[in-house]
């Protein structure tokens, strides 16, 4: 039978009645707290709940403790984290008292770890097992929930918490035909408490997740025959289990909490040094020695981390997949056999990698057979066998090793009925909406231990379970003692963490890959990538952050709230700007011109190169008054190309040709056509419009020259950023204004198009992202007189006639000064009839789109500026 455990109360146990300490309302319900499930969280619940003198009770489908380690009983089943480490911390002399016999715990060894815990804090007299969920309706008048039972018993209870895991419901198996099987099938979720005997079985096994990985071998040290089915390969790295590792459990007894401390700050709830080292970094014979280090330490945090940039980076994944798909080919002796198990469909660990023991080298033995479900897929499942497109094949025995629905699972089956009649399943059947995986709109008193949204999956479990418990019950407490009855999050909170998770989730390769992350392994499930990819520690860090400020973005009794969005930046946005906090650096406008402009150079100096182009060229060209620094950018296609004439940003005061390097490498890369990088004269020593004649004089020389620098005469666009934007959009209306050059396009950065500070923009991001208002403000000091702000050449929104000009793109960033101004020029380009496209890139700063190989999140931008570039010349 499938599981599902699923909470409710206990009928008739004491009733209570609570009331808050400042509030006269009072509550009458069977129970406090109504905890679904009987595994780590919810037994972790039971013991903190009950010290808080709550009134607390469990209910799981199973009849005893265990969870998921309950069901999943098949041959192989282990954790896939060291011992030690899979274990509860909240207790030194539980810690002290349990000795873990090997590396990675088998299942009974796990179970018979959660028995003792239930034994020692006397926790089963208020769990009921054997029962599970019918459904649990949100009572609004009363502010509780009421849960059915199966069989129709009903409790109450003002808190309802799903501590059901994340992989406990097995999906249901999508093989056509399975029905008709007439021999026993077996699923690794719910396998028989009593084990299989497979000696002498012809056994199919279908699936290669983790389950697959672990029971493979041990079926074939059993059976006559195996024929494994499989859809997708894993990576799998060997486990090397064996002893516990003292070393571990010697760091723990050095420092307790120190170790622990590591534990909860770290990425994944494992205290291991992770490099920041990256993958192109290092030579190849570094490289090698490291992967070597990784594939001999059987450690999936290791793994994962293996370089900094291995879940960001399509080329670094490559160079560490490769190496483990040789492994791969070193092991099995079939060629054919080999890179059929070789997964090259999605990159390493954007899936679970699993670890094993001998899995691949069963595919050695005689009597283990490999059938490739891409090529020959399985047509029927009959009485006696299975049909494949290519084969025909008896068996006594199925074993199917397909997976969990997970993260949403198990807590979509039960019937959960919030406010105004909507279910959990009805909302989320577009989309899961959570805020920080703990609650969700439309459900007071409802939490979720691990749900989507929260790190979960991609942690050590234990340590996230322990986190999430701890802060729903700290927020009980802080309830209570202050006379409020409901809690729930607010729908701008809920949308703000949602994209949050999103674009976590989207600035790594980790959403490419099509699997039980992202719901992707469910017919029929809605696909977006579930679990929290921002890491253990920085995780605990916004729940601590939320709850200091007034528990941001929840309302309490229905109108008590402080509405916000935690986390607006992109992440890597939000983790630059940390990393700058770091440097104490000193703000630009406290420095004179020679030192702004040497920080500066030497903050460019550090920045990474850009792609390879076809070729770079550096010259110079007449300006207005003196000669100009340029430099060129070949694409490597074969010419003729368009050009582009492109000004660095810097405020009018610092930056040349060669500052904003990689970024336009990365525009001749996309677009490609040549990119010429002109410099332009500076304030204060040349103050406006110096750098706007400069600009004009570059472009006429460049159609001028077009055929002699490799171009297409009559083929000419300009592009800026910020200062630089600011001449690119003065040169357009002084192009059309003096019949010539012909433009066929401009495409502005984060444009300077207004020298007024009368927008919201200014004040909204006055501080805190690089380019703030005061840094603003010395900027224009440096370069223009305050009369002139409002000149056409310096503010080209305030032109009388937009029209005429060439076509636009115009890029403003959510969290920039400049933001507004360069919304209403894009605005007023495309009332006067020019095509304009206009991007507002979404938790973005100014400086983050021109940041190549720092800021992922920025990519899509910079591809839009590629190919915005490219069309101008369609």
């Amino acid at each position: 039978m499938l599981l599902l455990w699923q909470i409710v109360t206990y009928w008739g146990i004491s009733m209570i009645t609570q009331t808050a300490a400042s509030s006269a309302v009072t509550t009458t319900t069977d129970y406090d707290v109504v905890v679904v499930g009987a595994g780590f969280a919810g037994l972790y619940l039971l013991h903190k709940l009950r010290a808080l003198g709550l009134s607390t009770h469990a209910y799981d489908a199973a009849d005893d403790v265990g969870g998921t380690w309950y069901w999943n009983r098949y041959p192989g089943a282990r954790c896939d984290i060291t011992s030690v480490d899979y274990a509860y911390s909240f207790d030194a002399d539980l810690e002290a008292d349990w000795q873990w016999s090997e590396k990675y715990a088998t299942q009974p060894e796990i179970l018979a770890y959660l028995g003792h815990v239930a034994d020692r804090f006397d926790l089963r007299r208020d769990i009921t097992f054997s029962t599970r969920v019918d459904g649990a309706k949100w009572d609004e008048d009363a502010g509780i929930w009421n849960i059915t039972v199966v069989g129709g018993e009903t409790v109450t209870a003002r808190f309802y918490v799903m501590a059901t895991g994340c992989l406990s419901l097995p999906k249901s198996p999508d093989v056509p035909g399975i029905e008709s099987f007439s021999g026993p099938i077996y699923t690794t979720g719910t396998w028989p408490h009593e084990g299989v005997d497979f000696t002498g079985k012809r056994v199919a096994v279908i699936g290669t997740g983790s389950s697959g990985i672990q029971t493979i071998p041990l079926i074939a040290e059993q059976a006559k025959s195996v024929t494994v089915f499989q859809r997708t390969p894993n990576f799998s790295f060997p486990a090397h289990n064996g002893p516990f590792p003292t070393e571990r459990a010697a760091d723990m007894t050095a420092d307790r909490d120190a170790y622990h401390q590591a534990a909860k700050e770290s990425g994944a709830g494992v205290p291991l040094e992770v490099t920041e080292r990256k993958t192109l970094d290092v030579t190849e014979e570094e490289r090698n020695t490291r992967f070597e280090d990784v594939w001999a330490a059987g450690d999936l945090i290791r793994i994962a981390t293996v370089y900094a940039d291995t879940l960001f980076n399509p080329d670094a994944n490559k160079i560490f997949a490769d190496f483990v798909r040789n492994k791969i080919r070193s092991i099995v002796d079939d060629p054919v056999t080999a890179e059929v198990l070789c997964p090259i469909t999605y990159p390493i660990a954007s899936k679970r990698v699993c670890l094993d023991t001998n899995y691949y080298q069963t595919f050695n033995l005689d009597h283990v057979d490999l059938i490739d479900l891409h090529n020959t897929p399985i047509l029927t499942v009959t009485a006696l066998g299975i049909n494949t497109a290519n084969t025909s094949a008896e068996f006594d025995a199925i074993v199917l090793a397909t997976g969990f629905d997970a993260m949403t699972g198990s807590l979509v089956a039960v019937d959960i009925e919030g406010r105004d009649g909507h279910t959990l399943k009805q909302k989320w059947a577009d989309g899961v909406r959570t805020y920080l995986g703990l609650t969700t709109v439309g459900f007071p008193n409802l939490f979720t231990v691990t749900g989507p949204g929260s790190p979960s999956v991609l942690s050590n479990m234990v340590v996230s379970i322990e986190q999430h418990v701890e802060w729903i019950c700290d927020t009980i407490t802080h309830m209570d003692a202050n006379g409020l009855r409901t809690i729930e999050p607010t729908a701008a909170a809920e949308e703000g963490w949602s994209n949050h998770v999103n674009d976590y989730a989207n600035i790594t390769l980790l959403p490419i890959a099509k699997s039980w992350f992202n719901g992707s392994n469910v017919p029929g499930k809605n696909h977006q990538y579930l679990p929290y990819v921002g890491g253990v520690g920085g995780y605990r860090t916004i729940c601590n952050e939320i709850v200091a400020r007034d528990y941001l973005g929840f309302v309490f009794n229905g109108d008590q709230c402080n509405d916000g969005v935690i986390r607006r930046l992109q992440p890597d946005v939000n983790i630059m700007l940390e990393f700058i906090a770091t440097l104490g650096l000193p703000p630009f406008e406290t420095l004179d011109v020679d030192e702004a402009r040497a920080l500066s150079a030497a903050i460019g100096d550090e920045a990474p190169p850009g792609p390879e182009v076809g070729e770079v060229v550096d010259g110079t060209l007449p300006g207005a008054v003196d000669a100009l620094d340029y430099r060129l950018y070949r694409p490597d296609t074969p010419g003729p190309h368009p050009i582009v004439a492109y000004f660095h940003g810097g405020g009018w005061v610092f930056g040349s040709a060669t500052s904003d390097d990689s970024f336009c490498r990365d525009l001749c890369d996309r677009s490609g056509v040549i990119i010429v990088s002109v410099n332009y004269r500076h304030g204060p020593e040349d103050r406006f419009p110096a750098a706007i004649d400069d600009g004009f004089a570059a472009a006429q020389w460049l159609a001028e020259n077009a055929e002699n620098l490799g171009g297409i005469a009559g083929h000419l666009a300009v592009a800026g950023w910020s200062a630089g934007a600011n001449v690119a959009a003065v040169v357009c209306q002084l192009a059309k204004d003096a019949g010539g050059p012909m433009l066929a396009g401009q495409c502005l950065l984060t444009p300077v198009v207004d020298g007024g500070f009368d927008w919201p923009s200014y004040e909204e991001n006055a501080e805190g992202y690089v380019l703030t208002r005061p840094l603003m403000e010395w900027f224009l000091n440096h370069y223009v007189d305050e009369a002139d702000r409002t000149s056409p050449k310096l503010a080209p929104l305030r032109a009388t006639d937009l029209s005429g000009l060439p076509p636009a793109m115009v890029v403003t960033c959510e969290f920039d000064p400049l933001r507004d101004q360069g919304d209403a020029y894009a605005k007023a380009l495309a009332g006067a009839g020019v095509p304009t496209a206009h991007v507002q890139a979404h938790g973005q700063i100014h400086i983050s789109v021109p940041a190549v190989g720092q800021i992922m999140s920025s990519i899509w931008v910079r591809e839009k500026m590629g190919n915005a570039l490219r069309g101008f010349f369609a």
